[in-house]
């Protein structure tokens, strides 16, 4: 399970250390905070694909369960020999 808090302060520091190589490599203030934030909307992306994931797997096997509960209700409404509906119904 992913907890936001957790996630940004992961980014923030991923981001600091990527801008701080950066400016090392290319010694440039422009080109590190053009880079950096290029970086921030790849993370941001693939967080949100990455939940879109998780939410669409959750959501498919909830389907898939009360599918099966569907199939086994069906299956033992079936088998009542009795319908409540005709009269003396309770007689043994």
């Amino acid at each position: 399970m992913a907890y936001v808090p957790r996630f940004f302060l992961s980014m923030a520091i991923v981001l600091v250390a990527f801008a701080v190589v950066t400016y090392a490599s290319t010694g440039s203030v422009a080109t590190t905070a053009i880079q950096t934030l290029i970086c921030a909307v790849l993370i941001q992306v693939g967080y949100f694909i990455a939940v879109l994931y998780l939410t669409w797997r959750v959501s498919k096997a909830r389907k898939a369960k009360a599918g099966h509960l569907t199939t086994d209700l069906e299956k033992a409404s079936a088998k009542v020999p009795v319908s409540m509906n005709e009269p003396g119904h309770s007689q043994p």
